[in-house]
């Protein structure tokens, strides 16, 4: 019983080692230790005054070890740091997570696909161990890898014109290739989608992604730490949308400024004084600013109310202007709610400091 319990795995805190297999050979053994949080012995570590025999050998009082913790628990006489109510935390929070894991059915798996583009002058630092984290305890990963739709170790930064025509072209092709021909096959079913790459590319990865299967995205926190998990705790902000004057007869321009502050004049110096600006932001803008799913959702319900009202004033035909200052979630949902056949063709910009200021990166045409 102790055995299930643990799912065979060392229930002190932060060791859940394999105990029925080597860790040298891998040869299966059981490498178990059965130990005892009040000591069986009246003389043992942490003793058992107060607590009836009969009671010694229940499962309750058992915790399942390897033999490195079972030692470090009961190298002194008294528990020293290892007492009783932490070893019974630690059993009971081993054991409530293998519960939680075990419930999960394979109707809650997800295939965890990154993309990574070089930002400036850094690489992106994902890794699939980050992310199958950042799924429980809603979902588990379907695959011990993840779907890698990134270059690997591309010597190109986004201020040179050929970056954005070589990672475009390498992220449609890999779309393909590792996304939408299994999507066909039906071998996916759920994607689980982190990404850290120029804002531009994650405008057009959510365009791949589409409506072509149910999709959650996730985004990178940085306090208190470093985590793609969703925070319990979180205080928004209300998005808000300004609108331009009914006079303004220049190119429509959407402006998202909700990670940074956007000022006119820099919409204004790449499309003339005449742009009619649509502006969605946020009262503080903040790099901070995405804190919970339910966010994201009221993030793509406004956009797309949006892009039908820009499509009603300027046309169908009339390409929209990207400007996007926003979290990795919100660049990818902003494409993920684009409606290729409905919605005019869009050039999406990126702010590169080395060319004094927003740059045409991509476009993204109307589908046939």
């Amino acid at each position: 019983m102790l055995w299930g319990r643990a799912a065979g795995r060392c229930e002190f805190a932060g060791c859940n080692k394999v105990l029925s297999r080597s860790s040298v050979t891998q040869e299966q053994v059981n490498t178990a230790q059965k130990a005892h949080i009040y000591s069986f012995s009246a003389d043992g570590s942490r003793g058992h005054a107060g607590v009836a025999a009969e009671e010694l050998n229940d499962l309750g009082n058992l915790i399942l070890v390897c033999h490195e913790c079972h030692a470090k628990m009961d190298q002194h006489k008294d528990g020293g740091r290892y007492t009783v109510e932490l070893l019974q935390a630690m059993k009971a929070e081993h054991e409530r997570r293998i519960d939680v894991v075990a419930a999960i059915t394979r109707g809650m798996t997800s295939h965890i696909v990154l993309y990574g583009a070089n930002i400036g002058g850094h690489g992106s630092p994902l890794n699939y161990a980050e992310a199958a984290l950042a799924l429980f305890p809603g979902r588990y990963p379907a695959e011990d890898r993840a779907i890698e739709l990134g270059m690997v170790d591309s010597s190109l930064r986004d201020s040179s014109d050929a970056f954005w025509t070589v990672e475009s072209d390498s992220l449609g092709s890999k779309f393909d290739q590792r996304i939408r021909e299994r999507l066909v096959r039906g071998d996916v079913a759920h994607l689980s989608v982190f990404a850290l790459a120029p804002q531009p590319l994650l405008v057009l990865l959510g365009t791949l992604l589409g409506d072509l299967a149910d999709v959650q995205v996730f985004q990178r926190h940085r306090e208190p730490e470093q985590t793609w998990r969703w925070p319990a705790n979180h205080a928004t902000q209300e998005f808000q949308v300004h609108e331009p004057g009914s006079g303004a007869a220049g190119p429509p321009a959407l402006v998202l400024a909700l990670s940074a502050t956007i000022t006119r004049g820099r919409i204004t110096g790449v499309l003339g004084d005449e742009a009619a600006i649509w502006m969605v932001t946020i009262p503080e803008p903040n790099n901070e600013f995405t804190k919970s799913r339910e966010q994201l959702s009221k993030f793509r319900s406004l956009t797309r109310r949006l892009l039908d009202k820009i499509k009603a004033r300027h046309g169908q035909t009339t390409p929209l202007h990207i400007f996007p200052a926003t979290s990795v979630s919100t660049a990818v949902e902003l494409g993920r709610v684009r409606m290729p056949k409905a919605d005019a063709p869009w050039r999406v910009y990126d702010q590169v400091n080395q060319r004094g200021g927003f740059m045409p990166a991509l476009d993204i045409p109307r589908g046939e």
